[in-house]
């Protein structure tokens, strides 16, 4: 279905108090000021069947219509799913998701990243946010030592948070138009075929997570250094992924600088995948990206608890978590509250989760 011409989104006053874009550039059916009246009419339609099951939170507009995209505007299966969503927001880690953001200490990121880095870095030429994960050189019995799979679930789950707020609310005021989605990069670098049922078990894994709780959020991926035969594991891969999804997931080789750097500009992209950027004490650590600049940043909601803000100006500490300036330091938040050391004997934890949505 074509999109109709762009337009504001209708927004609902008691819900939405949004303070970037709200038109996306993506000029596609169903997306925020690309909907069709009949669209409009369902969101309407779901807000007010989840006010009646006796929900108040995350029912504005931007939130309802990524969960009615994910379920193709069926009203019912977009209620079953925002309901699963909520209950698991309230449950997880037996203290919720947004506390669990406000607390979590990921201390070990540093040692856990010279085995897995997984870290965000600047934006691709539409805006978006890079994600990067590096799996060549997964030790399993390694991290074991340092964290557990508990542990770097929990990450994984807070890193979500982040990326919805602040980091695509300050890359959409920079960019001047709604970004709602990332453009990751997966690299499988010095993965051998003999990995190669735990890749794609990682990715089986954290499907889970990311399609039932963070619907719409990945605008591309970059499977970069695939390993021969990797194209048929990825088929294997694609059924846990929604066809729409798999359409955004480009797998390949070692010849990828040219595409990649297509949609990422050299300066942003790191210098050992073909860019020209350097930061200072590496690219892994630096969460260099517009959610640091203090033009663009604004502290996040999940920040504020009882309506009382926490403080967030604490100093960010090298590789201590993702941080933002200011203010609007998410990991301040998430990495200021000690949350304490990896239990001793923590569990092997299972395969590293990369961030598809």
């Amino acid at each position: 279905m074509a999109a109709p011409a762009a337009r504001e989104v209708p927004l609902d006053p008691k819900y939405d108090d949004y303070d970037y874009p709200t038109v996306s550039p993506t000029a596609q059916s169903g997306h925020p000021g690309h909907t069709t009246p009949e669209q409009d009419a369902q969101i309407f339609q779901l807000r007010s069947v989840l006010e009646q099951a006796g929900y108040s939170k995350n029912l504005d507009t931007l939130t309802l219509l990524r969960f009615l995209r994910a379920r193709k505007f069926n009203v019912e299966l977009a209620k079953k799913m925002f309901i699963d969503s909520e209950k698991w927001r309230a449950e997880y880690a037996d203290v919720g998701v947004e506390e669990l953001v406000r607390t979590f200490n990921y201390k070990e990121r540093p040692e856990v990243f010279k085995y897995y880095p997984q870290y965000y870095h600047k934006t691709d030429k539409d805006g978006r946010p890079v994600y990067i994960e590096q799996l060549g050189n997964v030790d399993l019995t390694a991290l074991g030592k340092i964290t557990s799979q508990e542990r770097m679930v929990q990450n994984l789950v807070c890193e979500y948070e982040k990326m919805a707020d602040p980091r695509l609310p300050a890359c959409s005021r920079k960019s001047g138009y709604l970004l709602e989605t990332s453009c990751s990069i997966l690299d499988l670098k010095g993965v051998g075929i003999s990995k190669a049922t735990s890749v794609y078990g990682y990715l089986g894994a954290v499907s889970a997570i990311s399609q039932n709780y963070y619907p719409e959020r990945l605008g591309k991926m970059y499977v970069i250094n695939a390993p021969w035969g990797f194209s048929g594991i990825f088929s294997v891969v694609k059924k846990w992924l929604d066809p729409v999804t798999s359409a955004k997931i480009h797998v390949l080789g070692s010849g990828y600088e040219k595409e990649l750097l297509a949609q990422i500009p050299a300066e942003n992209l790191p210098k050992q995948f073909g860019g020209k950027c350097e930061c200072e004490g590496g690219c892994q650590l630096s969460d260099a990206g517009p959610w640091w600049d203090s033009e663009w940043v604004k502290e996040p909601k999940w920040a504020k608890k009882n309506d009382v803000a926490i403080d967030n100006t604490v100093p960010p500490v090298q590789g201590g978590g993702v941080q933002a300036p200011i203010a609007a330091d998410p990991a301040a938040a998430a990495a200021g509250v000690p949350a304490g050391a990896p239990p001793q004997g923590a569990p092997q934890p299972a395969a590293p989760q990369p961030h598809v949505a």
